[in-house]
Formats: C-alpha cells, structure tokens, sequence
C-alpha cells in the first residue's frame, strides 16, 4: 500500500515537471527576442498620411470600411519600412528571412511600438503582415536563404552589384538601380521556375541591394526612397529646398560683393598699374594652360633639387634632351629632363601632352611626376625652357647592362637569363598598354635599349613615350618628321614616313635580339666591308641553322652548365619571335600583342619567312648601282619600292 503510493506521488511530480517544463519552453517562445532594430521608424521622415486615415475607421479589424487604395498603400509603405531592418540584418547575419515563427512575432510586436509612438492604430501590424511571411523557408524563390545562396545562383557579380552602388538620391542614379533589379529578379524567376514566387523574388532583391550593395546603408535617404520606394515626408524635401534657394541667394550676393571687388581692383590697376597688366594677363594665361593632374614645378625647386643643374649630377642625354639626378624638397629623388627639341612648339600644345602623359599609369612605363615651364625673359633667347620630372630609376638605362665591357673597358656583370627574360616580357607589355591600353592609341616611335630604364629590381619600363603627337583615327599615320634612332627605325618610316603601331613592333624587335644576341644593332667596327645590321645577321644565322652563334655566348655556356634543356627552347623561342617583329615587310610582322602571346608561350612562333633585301641600304647596292643586292647567304627575296609598306 505503503509502495503504491509512493508511486502516485512519484506519477503526480514528474507530470508537474512535464507541465512547467512545457510552459517554461512556451513562455520562452512567445517571448523570443527580436534581432531588428527599428530605431529609425522614428528617425526616418517618412510620410504615414495614408496610415493615419485608418485611424478614423472603425471596421480596421476587417478593413471592411477601408478605402482599397489607403489600405494597399499604407501596408505597401510599412512592409517597405520593415524591410529598411531586414536588409540591415542581411547585412549583419547573411540571412534574409528571420529564424522561426516566434521571433517574427516578436518582431513584429516591436515595430508595431514604433508605430504607436507615431498615434498610428495599435493592430495595424498585424492588419497589414502575416508573420510567418518573414520566416525562413527553402520553397520560395530559387531557394535562397543567405547571401552565399544568392552568390551560387546569381554568380559573384551581377548588374545590381554596379547599378545601386552609388548615392540613389541622383535620378539618373535610382532609374538605373531599379532597372538593374528587374533584370536580376527576372534571372530569380528563370532560375526558381515558378512565377509565382516573383514578388518574393523582387523582396529578396530589394533587400539586397540595399542592405549589401548601396554603400551607404539601407537607412540612407537614396536607398529608402529609391529602393524600398516609401514617400517621405515633403516637408523634408521643402526644408532642403528652402536651405538650397538661401544657400543660392547667399552665393550669388557673394559673387556679386566678389564681382564688385575685383572691378574695382582693376580699375585701380589700370588706373595706377599700366605696366604690369601683361605681366599679370600672362601669369593668368600660364596657369590656364596647366596640366590639372599633373604636379607644376617651379624652376627654383628643380634647380635647387639638381644643385642648379650640376655636372655631377647630370646622367645622360635622353630623347629629345639631357637629364639630371635630383633630390626634392621631400626627399624623393627624381630625374628631371629638360626638353630641347620635341613635335611641341607652342606651350599650351606643351602642356596638353603632359596632362596626357601624365594619366598614363602603367608598370612598365616610366611615371611621369610633372613639369615646368620658365617665363620667356629668363633666357636671353626669348623662348621658355621645358622640363619633364620623372621617377628615377636607380638602375640606369639597358644600354648600360646589356653590352659586357664598360666604357673604361672593365668587364661588366653579363645580365643572366631570367633578368634578360622579364626586361623584354616588361617592355612588351608596356608598348601593348600605349598601342591599345590608351584611345587614341600612343606610337613611341623611338623604342631602343637607352629608352629602357630598369628599376631597383631590374624590371624594365619604357621611357620617352611622352612629346610624340597621338594617333589621330581618321588621320593620315604618314608624317614629314621622321623620330628615331638609326638601326631602330623600320624601314617603312626611316623611307616614307609611314608609322604604325607595327613601326614600334619592328624597334621592339632589334631590341629583343640586342637582348638575345649581346651586341648592339650596328657595328661599323667588324672589319667587315659592310656595316654589321643586327637584323640581317640574325636572319642568315638563324637560316643556316646556326642558332648557337646567334644567342649571347654567355646565356649558352650558362645553360650548357645547368644542364637544363628547357631555358634554351624558350631563348630560341625569345629569339625567333625578335626576328619575326623585325622582318622588313609590314605585314608579315606580329602585333605587340600577338608577339606578347608568342613569347609568353601562348602561340606558337610561325616559320620564320624569308627577308627581301633591305630597301635603301648603302652597302646593298650592286656595282652598277641600279638593283639591291644583299649577300649570299641572305639572297632571296627581291623588293620592289612600296611593297615593304603592305
């Protein structure tokens, strides 16, 4: 008996613990904690007119009595104004719906607070939402969840990602954000297969773009009044304009104080300053006509930063002048050329080409800091000097390298393989950014081994690329003056003035096999009867099938010591792609980019074709002086006058 009732007892307190076990876990769930924070229902200047007509309708509970176009609008603006806090919590958690049933009860019950703050009715929340419409469920619209499922549907990018980025409060702006989320909810729909998920396909695309995208927040005045599309308050709006008209009324009485002021500043200076007026309408007209981004330089700080041009810090004569080493007053060291001759005479022509040699930012091209131009009565001469300041760099020029004895005749460090392998990849990608990387495109015309500086780590970048005129499309390429360096030059624009971006792939060529072949492009010094051309002599080399005459003796020796074959298919590769760019015929020459492509091992280098005599060459001409000859080993083709520019 005793033990019968102990069970009881025991039946009776375990179903006690089940009932409060039960209302403890019920009572936790009603009381789920909202995640949003609707602080800025109260912040936000948005207009509740439409809600407020339902204020004065008794039947809100059935909306029986409720005008169709208040009701749909005023729950249109507040599922709107809810979605400001679920884009700010996509955001924040990747999510964009909430976790569970409960705290979208609960959330609710939150906003609906806010709107009793604002005297609107007390049961317009739950009149307007369905709370389970804000919990997570995987069967609507492609089913997306968080944002990495958007990411795996829609890829990493899409047109919302550039069109709603900017400031939405522009209309040009938001005109365009809102055809970028069309497009995008259109991709959802395609993806999801059912159409009628669309509407939440287009929620899940509003809150995206608002809470991931617009940079500047979903509680921002162009997000919420493009985005989520809910009217604001015209007060605001009429706040800003009035702040607008006095801020214009306020401008316009200045530059009408400022007007009468200078007015008056000129009459004085007319009436008591006539000798200075050219000084000062020359000053203005220089400062018009400076570059905007480039850095203006005045001459005292170049000749301080040269120690006035000093012959110990004088490096050498580049084109189109002589450059010096100098410190600035910051402590960066620059080389500071001053232009002697170039296409430029006038100076506003001058300063043109510096601003755009000055937007050109490439890494393999030499970066200009800015320039200076001097008042013409500094110099006797009448005429004002030209400087350019560029970057300097600490490891000189490829003609200083390149070749193994020095001036003084002390053995050089040879440049090893990989050095010599990125120097002519460096310069070939940096005429590939001038011939298609910039509109209208930039011919250097003038592409040689001293025109190749190299950088503290012996990368190349290409100098000298500025004060030759742009192409012009629709423009003759044919000029009178013909830039360049002989031996560089090709064929067609050393004869006929004839540049193309080709004219710069034939210069990169003899560059290449300088490079490849250690010597310098002309040689009058062989004891031979006619001058040594680097072209020519590569071509029969390499025809005769002597390409281990050809290639640097010391990039063979190296090799032959590593014992590795494989750098020395790529030098020939090097080598061959050289010959082919500086073949005398236009047309059988590669781009920069096809060349690019061969040497980076893209493509596959074309048979070499064969060379027709060189046009206008002193030491090919025949006894009788009336045909082009060339030597045994390089006759083949012959080149009637014209046909290299095809």
């Amino acid at each position: 008996m005793k033990g019968d009732l102990w069970i009881v007892c025991l039946l009776f307190c375990l179903f006690s613990w089940v009932v409060s076990m039960s209302s403890a876990q019920n009572s936790r769930n009603l009381s789920a904690t909202c995640p949003l924070d609707f602080g800025y229902v109260l912040r936000v200047p948005w207009s509740s007119s439409k809600c407020k007509v339902l204020n004065s309708t008794p039947q809100i509970s059935n909306g029986s009595d409720i005008p169709t176009s208040s009701k749909g609008q005023c729950c249109q603006n507040l599922l709107s104004l809810f979605g400001v806090a679920m884009a700010q919590h996509l955001k924040e958690t990747s999510l964009f719906h909430l976790p569970n049933l409960e705290t979208s009860v609960s959330c609710i019950q939150e906003f609906q607070s806010k709107l009793n703050s604002l005297s609107l009715p007390s049961n317009l929340s739950s009149f307007c939402f369905d709370p389970s419409q804000f919990v997570i469920t995987p069967n609507i619209c492609a089913s997306i969840q968080t944002t990495k499922d958007w990411t795996k549907k829609l890829g990493p990018s899409t047109v919302l990602d550039s069109g709603c980025r900017s400031d939405l409060e522009d209309f040009t702006a938001c005109d365009g954000c809102v055809a970028a989320g069309l497009r995008v909810q259109q991709q959802l729909i395609a993806i999801d297969g059912n159409k009628s998920h669309s509407t939440d396909c287009f929620y899940f695309t509003v809150l995206y773009a608002a809470g991931i995208v617009n940079e500047f927040g979903p509680e921002s005045t162009g997000a919420i009044s493009c985005i989520f599309s809910i009217d604001l308050n015209e007060s605001s709006s009429s706040k800003r304009h009035l702040a607008l008209i006095f801020g214009l009324a306020g401008a316009g009485i200045a530059i009408l104080c400022m007007s009468i002021m200078l007015g008056l500043y000129y009459w004085w200076n007319k009436r008591w300053r006539k000798n200075d007026d050219v000084e000062m309408e020359d000053t203005v007209s220089r400062r018009r006509m400076r570059p905007k981004t480039a850095v203006w330089f005045k001459i005292q700080e170049l000749e301080k930063a040269t120690d006035n041009f000093t012959q110990k810090n004088f490096i050498g004569r580049g084109g189109f002048g002589v450059v010096y080493k100098g410190t600035l007053a910051d402590g960066t060291v620059v080389a500071v050329k001053k232009v002697i001759e170039s296409d430029f005479q006038e100076k506003d022509e001058f300063c043109n080409e510096v601003e755009i040699i000055s937007n050109l930012k490439h890494r393999n091209l030499v970066p200009l800091r800015g320039c200076c131009v001097t008042d013409e009565n500094r110099i006797e001469s009448g005429e004002s000097e030209r400087y350019l300041v560029y970057d300097y760099m600490p490891s000189g020029n490829l003609d200083d390298h390149l070749f193994h004895v020095n001036q003084d005749g002390k053995m050089k460090q040879p440049l090893t393989w990989p050095q010599r392998k990125n120097i002519i990849l460096d310069v070939a990608k940096g005429l590939a950014y001038l011939h298609y990387g910039v509109k209208p495109a930039i011919y250097h015309r003038d592409i040689k081994a001293t025109n190749i500086l190299l950088d503290a780590d012996m990368r190349a970048r290409v100098a000298d690329f500025g004060l030759v005129k742009q192409s012009r499309e629709g423009q003759s390429h044919l000029t009178t003056r013909v830039a360049g360096t002989h031996g560089y030059l090709a064929p067609e624009y050393a004869l006929y003035g004839q540049l193309t971006e080709k004219s710069d792939v034939y210069s990169f060529g003899v560059v290449v096999l300088e490079i490849m072949c250690g010597r310098k492009v002309l040689d009058f010094t062989s004891g031979s009867p006619r001058a040594f051309l680097i072209t020519d002599w590569a071509w029969s080399k390499v025809k005769a099938g002597k390409i281990n005459e050809v290639l640097d003796a010391v990039l063979v020796k190296n090799d032959e010591d590593s014992g590795n074959a494989n750098p020395r298919s790529i030098m020939v590769r090097f080598l061959l792609v050289g010959i082919l760019c500086a073949h005398v015929m236009v047309a059988l020459r590669p781009t920069i980019l096809d060349a690019l492509k061969m040497l980076e091992g893209d493509t596959e280098v074309p048979e070499i074709p064969d060379r027709p005599a060189p046009l206008g060459h002193p030491s090919f001409y025949n006894a009788d002086g009336n045909t082009f000859s060339i030597s045994p080993a390089l006759s083949c083709l012959r080149l009637a006058a014209g046909d290299m520019l095809r």
